[in-house]
């Protein structure tokens, strides 16, 4: 909820330095404690997303190093915590060892308070990443069959498509190439009452103009050389059922003509045919390019614009989905972990925030070949930025605070 404070676990036995790790984290709900049993204590009171822990305690009687000790009890206790090692210039053995045991970070003394709360505050940044990612796990459902989503603007969609799919109304997606366009299509079509129908789908980009009028209408026998047979069309094979039309910006002009007398009058002539022949069908359409630009330019009709875009559903690109980039990255990399046999963790604290930096031009077909070819490529049990192929993220804080932001 805006404006509430994010929870930090302080531990560290200098009293001192406790006092400036307070007033360093004003914007933090923080607790702290001096010693490992009031710190598991304070883990199941608060359940903070980030834990500072200072390696130097004093250690045990057996000789045990108590911050090892304590870092170890906390993972096990709370594995989704980030926890951040601070230490003395003489202990950097031991950083690097709890770094293996599973510390998110390390960061030495003398404490720079800037420099320790923008570590603060990434870690925190990538644990709530993780935790909506989680959310999205424990529901162990997706809004639609096949779409990975938890973003408002995602959602959104998806309730539309919800309510559009009993009717029988021609439907236009927008939408970049990767954004799912076909996914939706196919929902529409399974919570229609025409599911248990086939759907048909053609790629009006995919098929020559010359292709493209038999493979929608059929043609008779004889109608052209090489005409054999009777062969019917998409539309006509998908009789009872949907007809998608993909990449309907590409249908030549010639045939948009013959198209929107089928729309209006739902009836086809076979090539090198007399006879109408009714069909009923569900037209679902779906273009990435600019049909309104088409029209001023004479290259899209507009009356048949009007006639498939009864409804229209814009699909928001991977960039205007708010966390939708690392939801769909983790998804992935579920998938392909168990395809390809590979016990890969998950993505490292860089490579996570990078993720959710990037534009993703390509949209959810890059995210799924990028994590695809990391999950093949990567030496490590967490995916790196080099796997990736991304660039390192940002070094600016994230996110924001109100102070940052006055500042």
């Amino acid at each position: 909820m805006a404006g509430t404070k994010k929870n930090l676990l302080v531990v560290e036995d200098d009293e001192g330095l406790q006092s400036q790790l307070r007033w360093c984290f004003d914007d933090f709900e923080v607790a702290v404690s001096g010693d490992r049993e009031d710190a598991i204590a304070n883990l199941r009171r608060h359940q903070p997303g980030v834990v500072l822990l200072d390696l130097g305690l004093p250690p045990d009687p057996g000789g045990v190093s108590e911050g090892l000790a304590t870092l170890e009890q906390i993972l096990s206790m709370a594995p989704e915590t980030k926890v951040i090692i601070v230490t003395g210039d003489n202990d950097r053995a031991n950083a690097v060892k709890a770094i293996g045991k599973g510390a998110y970070d390390f960061y030495q003394k003398p404490v720079d308070s800037e420099t320790l709360k923008l570590i603060v505050e990434r870690a925190y940044h990538v644990h709530e990443l993780e935790e909506e990612n989680r959310r999205l796990q424990r529901t162990q459902q997706t809004p639609l069959r096949g779409i990975i989503t938890a973003s408002p603007q995602m959602m959104k969609v998806c309730r539309t498509i919800e309510k559009v799919a009993p009717s029988n109304i021609t439907t236009l997606l927008l939408g970049a190439s990767g954004t799912g366009k076909e996914l939706l299509a196919q929902a529409l079509h399974e919570l229609s009452p025409r599911a248990k129908q086939k759907m048909v789908a053609i790629n009006c980009a995919a098929i020559p103009g010359t292709l493209l009028e038999s493979e929608l209408f059929g043609y008779e026998k004889g109608a052209f050389t090489g005409a054999v047979k009777q062969t019917l069309g998409k539309i006509e094979y998908a009789d009872g059922g949907t007809l998608f039309l993909d990449e309907i910006g590409d249908l030549p002009m010639e045939l948009q003509s013959k198209l929107l007398r089928f729309l209006q009058e739902r009836v086809i002539e076979r090539i090198g045919g007399r006879k109408e022949i009714p069909v009923d069908v569900r037209i679902i359409c779906a273009t990435h390019q600019d049909l309104t630009a088409h029209i001023k330019e004479g290259r899209f009709r507009e009356d048949l614009y009007y006639r498939i875009s009864e409804i229209t559903i814009q699909i928001p690109s991977v960039k205007e989905r708010e966390g939708d980039a690392v939801v769909l990255a983790k998804a992935f990399l579920d998938r392909f972990s168990k395809e390809h046999g590979r016990p890969i963790r998950g993505f490292d604290k860089e490579t996570t925030l990078a993720i959710e930096g990037y534009d993703w031009p390509g949209n959810v077909r890059e995210i799924e070949s990028r994590v695809k070819r990391a999950v093949i490529m990567a030496d490590g049990p967490t995916i790196t930025l080099e796997d990736m192929e991304l660039s390192p993220p940002d070094e600016e804080p994230l996110p924001f605070n109100l102070k940052e932001i006055r500042e």
